[in-house]
C-alpha cells in the first residue's frame, strides 16, 4: 500500500512516516502534486495553524479533487483532520476544504489550553478502523482547537471539558484528533487498521 504524506512545510514528518512504515505502508513524503499522484492513500499531517495548512494545500489541488470525488482514502491527523471541515475560527475565520460538515473552535476556557498529553477515548460506533481498540485506550493529544460535527461520523470521543471527536469516518475520509504516530502500541494498531481499511 503506497501512502503519500503531504508535506505542507509545517513540521517534522519523520514520526508519522516511521509509524506508517512500521504499520506496513510504503511511504512517500510528497512535496509536490506529482509525487503524490500515484499513491493509493493520502495522509494530511497534523502540525501548524489552520490558515497556513489551507495555503499549503493549494499546491495539491489535484490530490484534493481526488479526495473530494471519493476516489482516494485519506487520513487527516490533528490539524489535518481539522482542514477537512467547513471552517475554523483559529486566529480569525477561515474556510476549510468542506469535506466534512462542521467547524473548528477553541477549547473552552475552563480547561488548560493547549490540551497536551495522554487521554483515553470512548468508542461510540463500530468500524474496521477500531479493530483491537477499546474504550479507555489512551492516545496522545496536542491541540488548542477541536471539531464540532454530526454524531453520525464520530467513531470515538475523548473528554476534555467537552466531548471531543477523537476519530471520525466519512466515506473515504478518516480523521484523528490525536497523533497515532505518538501513541505507542495502540497508535500503531490504529495505523495498521487504517491501511487495512484502505484496501477494503
Amino acid at each position: 500500500m503506497k501512502v503519500a504524506i503531504l508535506d505542507l512545510g509545517l513540521g517534522n514528518l519523520l514520526s508519522i512516516r516511521r509509524g506508517l512504515e512500521r504499520a506496513g505502508g510504503e511511504v512517500v513524503l510528497a512535496s509536490s502534486e506529482r509525487e503524490a499522484s500515484d499513491a493509493e492513500a493520502v495522509v494530511i499531517p497534523g502540525v501548524g495553524a489552520f490558515r497556513d495548512g489551507m495555503r499549503a494545500l493549494e499546491g495539491f489541488r489535484g490530490v484534493i479533487e481526488d479526495i473530494r470525488s471519493g476516489g482516494k482514502p485519506t487520513l487527516g491527523v490533528c490539524l489535518g483532520m481539522q482542514l477537512l471541515f467547513e471552517k475554523s475560527y483559529e486566529g480569525g475565520e477561515y474556510q476549510g476544504l468542506g469535506l466534512i460538515r462542521g467547524d473548528v473552535v477553541r477549547l473552552p476556557n475552563s480547561v488548560k489550553v493547549p490540551h497536551m498529553g495522554w487521554n483515553d477515548i470512548t468508542l461510540v460506533k463500530d468500524s474496521p478502523l477500531l479493530k483491537d481498540l477499546d474504550s479507555k485506550d489512551y492516545f496522545y493529544f496536542v491541540h488548542s482547537y477541536y471539531c464540532r460535527t454530526d454524531e453520525n461520523v464520530v467513531l470515538a470521543t475523548t473528554d476534555y471539558g467537552v466531548q471531543i471527536p477523537a476519530i471520525l469516518e466519512k466515506k473515504n475520509l478518516v480523521g484523528t484528533q490525536f497523533h497515532p504516530e505518538k501513541s505507542g502500541k495502540k497508535g500503531l494498531v490504529f495505523l495498521k487498521n487504517f491501511l487495512g481499511w484502505c484496501r477494503r
